[in-house]
């Protein structure tokens, strides 16, 4: 080493000063090794350095060994020694005029013989490079056997493999997709036509309770605006001061109110729709499967009077009450008994049980006449068809 490059290296890391700061007590260091040396505890401010040369105790500003002044001069002389270092061809950047021919293994890169001894790279495995690169050259060999091997062949197969399969699902995927929108699109035209069909019922309804009202409320809107004429007409004869035209135009009025008496005022019977599109939606389509929807038929809707439907329901009731009449429960259990008559010898049967077979069989025949007669009260009265009472009635 030289002179100057031994004046140009740190005390401490033994290589050429990177960032030089002086302590104060004048001597200079890297500021990475005042940093590692920097001790907290032997000074009152808290953070003290213990110079490695004079062994002197100096206070460390807070910010750390990187507020202390930089040795500008030193550092301009290092780099200018480095710039004539990198223009000799195979110059060591930290020690200049010194050559790289020795390779590190561990840092793979060209050190000279002062990285090696004192500098960064001491005790580090070296090699000649042309050594080390002919046994470079053979891994390089080995590397590729390793990449040709067949294990790194199955690596790509089950790449490819995953591939496809990812390609097999999502393209299933892709299908369910279509189907969901091609299957909600049908259910919803699918709907959508029942809607309009119900809509389309219920407007044509109305376009019938149209034709069956118009026409009476315009007759009794005629006779209001007579009514009303006449009232004003009375109200101006009861003003005629002339006894002649009083009498005539009393006249008159006499007239045109005999003849809006003698008009009848309609009388339609109330009817009922049916059947009525809430209790459809609620009994029917509420319940219905969502896959059975464009199977449900669209009512026919009608208007039909209050008396048919409670005929209806009449000739209903009536029928059930005439079935649970005591009369009728009897000649249930004497048809009951005369089956079980039958089916058993005369001779077995006690003398008890033929008592009870005779009482039985007069009470039979008082029903018969009973049901008969009801038979055909309800047939006159309930509005039941007649093809009905013929087959009920002997």
């Amino acid at each position: 080493m030289d002179p100057l490059e031994e004046e140009l290296t740190c005390a401490i890391c033994y290589d050429i000063f990177e960032e030089p700061r002086v302590l104060p007590c004048s001597h200079t260091f890297c500021q990475a090794c005042l940093q590692a040396l920097l001790q907290p505890s032997e000074c009152p401010s808290g953070r003290c350095l213990r110079c490695p040369t004079c062994r002197a105790v100096g206070a460390v500003p807070a910010a750390g060994p990187e507020a202390l002044p930089l040795d500008f001069a030193l550092k301009a002389v290092i780099e200018k020694r480095q710039q004539e270092g990198r223009a000799g061809a195979g110059a060591c950047r930290a020690h200049p005029r010194q050559p790289l021919n020795i390779y590190c293994l561990q840092d793979r890169q060209l050190v000279c013989a002062q990285c090696l001894t004192i500098g960064k790279h001491h005790g580090h495995p070296i090699d000649d490079l042309q050594r080390a690169y002919r046994k470079a050259r053979v891994a390089s060999g080995k590397l590729l056997e390793e990449l040709m091997d067949k294990s790194r062949s199955e690596v790509f197969s089950c790449s490819e493999r995953l591939q496809q399969q990812k390609a097999q699902c999502q393209s299933a995927l892709q299908s369910d997709r279509k189907a969901v929108l091609q299957y909600f699109k049908e259910l919803g035209d699918a709907l959508e036509h029942k809607k309009e069909a119900l809509l389309s019922a219920l407007d044509e309804l109305d376009s019938r309770i149209s034709e069956k009202y118009d026409p009476l409320l315009e007759d009794v809107e005629k006779l209001k605006l007579e009514e009303i004429e006449l009232k004003e007409l009375h109200s101006a004869v009861q003003k005629e001061k002339s006894p002649l035209l009083f009498l005539e135009k009393l006249d008159g009025l006499q007239q045109r109110l005999r003849v809006l008496i003698q008009q009848q005022l309609p009388n339609p019977e109330p009817v009922q729709i049916h059947p009525r599109m809430e209790t459809l939606l609620q009994d029917t389509w509420s319940k219905a499967a969502i896959g059975q929807v464009h199977k449900i038929h669209t009512p026919k809707l009608h208007l039909t009077g209050k008396s048919q439907c409670s005929a209806k329901q009449t000739g209903a009731s009536a029928v059930w009450a005439a079935l649970t009449k005591p009369n009728f429960v009897v000649l249930f259990l004497f048809v009951a008994v005369l089956v079980w008559h039958k089916e058993i010898s005369s001779a077995a049967i006690l003398t008890p049980l033929t008592a009870l077979s005779e009482f039985l069989l007069r009470i039979y025949q008082d029903s018969c006449i009973f049901l008969q007669d009801t038979a055909l009260e309800l047939c006159h009265t309930s509005g039941l068809p007649m093809k009905f009472c013929r087959r009920i009635l002997p």
